[in-house]
C-alpha cells in the first residue's frame, strides 16, 4: 500500500512516498517544496502539493496508487490519544485546539485541506506529536497553577516529538529482540528542536517539552526552561507584549541567542573550537541541560535499560554525546569512545559492551511511524 506522508509547515511541505505492508516499509520518493508564498516558489499549499505530485509523476509513480495520506499534526491537546482518520469532526477538533499551537496546527491543516482536494479518494490520517504523551500521569503533566486553569484553559504539559520518541523506543526494542513493554528507555531527540522522554513499558512517563514545544532543553532558537518571572520582567522593563515575547523566546533565543553565531550546532562547535567564549558557553548550557534531564529521568524511572540518541545533533555529533554522557558515569553510563566517534548518521551502540544502561544512536524515522499508523488506520476501517 502506497502512503504519502506530508509534513506541512507554514512555508514548506516535506513529503515521502512509502510502500507500507504491515511492519515494513520501502521509500519510493521524497522531497521538499520550500519558501511557499515567496517569488520563485509555489503561491500556496495547493500549488505546492501540485508540485509534489509533479515530482512523483516524473519519478514514475502513479497518483492513483496512493491509498492514504499521513499528516503530521503537532497538537492534539487532550482530544487525541492515537492517530485517527480525518473526518469533519476530527477537523473541527484539530481546529478547536489550534490556539494552543498557533505556529503549527494551522500550517499542518493547510496540507490536509490541499490533500483532500487533490487526492479525494485517498484516506487522510492525522498523526499527532502529542498523542504518544497522552499516558503522562497527573504528577508529570500538572503545573503548579490554580487547578481551574487546567480545567478551564487546559494548561498542562502535553509534550511533543511523540512520533520521534516512539520510533526510538520501538526501534531499540526491535534491535534487542525484546518487547517495548519490558523496557525502560530514555530517548533524546536532539535537532533544531530538542526534547528528552522517559519511557516505561512502551509508554511515555515524562517528557521535557510542556504546554508548548518551548519548554525544556536549550534548542536552536528556543529558550527552553526559563523562570516565568524573567519573562514577565522583560515584558515590563522592555515594553514587550505577548506576541513580541513569544517571538523572542521561540525565534531569537536558544543556541542562536546565547552564542550570537547561529542556531546550527556545527557552526557553534566550529566557533568553540576556535576559542569563541559565547560559543563555548552555548555548548556548555546545551549539554548540561541534556545531562540533567537524563539524570532526572533515570531517577524517575528507577533506573533505565538504555539511553538512545536521535535527531540531527543526536545522530551526528559525537563530541556533544560525549560531553552529555561524561558526568553520567555516576549512574553507570560509559561510552566506548571509538564506537562513539564512528557513529555518525547510523544505527550503532556507543556504550561499552555489556554495561547497563546501554547507549545507542538510532536515526529518527518519524515518517515511517506516520506511514505505519496511516496503513493501520486504513486496513482496520470497514469496507
Amino acid at each position: 500500500m502506497k502512503i504519502l506522508v506530508l509534513n506541512s509547515g507554514s512555508s514548506s511541505i516535506k513529503y515521502q512516498l512509502i510502500d507500507v505492508e504491515a511492519e515494513t516499509g520501502r521509500r519510493l520518493a521524497q522531497g521538499e517544496i520550500a519558501r511557499i508564498g515567496e517569488p520563485g516558489s509555489a503561491r500556496d499549499h495547493d500549488e505546492a502539493l501540485q508540485q509534489v505530485f509533479g515530482d512523483l509523476r516524473r519519478s514514475g509513480e502513479s497518483l492513483d496508487e496512493i491509498q492514504g495520506v499521513g499528516h503530521r499534526i503537532v497538537h492534539g491537546a487532550d482530544r487525541f490519544s492515537r492517530s485517527v482518520v480525518i473526518d469533519a469532526e476530527v477537523l473541527r477538533l484539530i481546529e478547536s485546539v489550534s490556539p494552543l499551537a498557533p505556529l503549527h496546527n494551522p500550517a499542518n491543516l493547510k496540507g490536509v485541506y490541499a490533500a483532500k482536494t487533490l487526492l479525494p479518494y485517498a484516506t487522510q490520517v492525522a498523526v499527532f506529536d502529542t498523542a504518544f504523551h497522552h499516558t503522562l500521569p497527573p504528577k508529570a503533566f500538572l503545573y503548579g497553577l490554580p487547578y481551574e486553569y487546567y480545567e478551564r484553559r487546559k494548561i498542562r504539559r502535553y509534550g511533543f516529538h511523540g512520533t520521534a520518541h516512539r520510533w526510538l523506543a520501538m526501534r531499540f526494542a526491535e534491535i534487542r529482540g525484546t518487547a517495548p513493554e519490558s523496557q525502560k528507555v530514555i530517548t533524546c531527540q536532539l535537532g533544531n528542536g530538542c526534547s528528552v522522554c522517559a519511557i516505561e513499558g512502551g509508554r511515555s512517563a515524562d517528557t521535557s517539552m510542556g504546554f508548548t514545544p518551548l519548554e525544556g532543553l536549550l534548542m536552536g532558537t528556543r529558550a527552553g526552561d526559563i523562570d516565568a518571572g524573567a519573562v514577565t520582567y522583560l515584558m515590563r522593563v522592555e515594553g514587550r507584549d505577548a506576541p513580541a515575547m513569544e517571538d523572542l523566546l521561540n525565534k531569537h533565543s536558544g543556541l542562536a541567542g546565547v552564542s550570537g553565531i547561529s542556531n546550527d550546532m556545527r557552526d557553534i562547535e566550529k566557533a568553540a573550537q576556535g576559542g569563541d567564549p559565547r560559543a563555548q558557553q552555548a555548548l556548555d548550557v546545551f549539554c548540561y541541560r541534556v545531562t540533567k534531564y537524563i539524570g532526572a529521568y533515570f531517577a524517575a524511572l528507577g533506573g533505565a535499560d538504555a539511553v538512545v540518541f536521535g535527531g540531527g545533533i543526536g545522530e551526528n555529533a559525537p563530541e556533544i554525546r560525549r560531553r552529555i554522557c561524561a558526568p553520567l558515569e555516576a549512574i553507570g553510563i560509559r561510552l566506548d569512545n571509538g564506537k562513539n566517534q564512528r557513529a555518525v548518521g547510523k544505527e550503532q551502540e556507543i556504550g561499552e559492551a555489556g554495561v547497563k544502561p546501554a547507549v545507542w544512536v538510532i536515526p529518527t524515522d518519524e515518517e515511517m511511524v506516520i506511514a505505519r499508523d496511516t496503513w493501520a488506520e486504513i486496513v482496520k476501517r470497514p469496507a
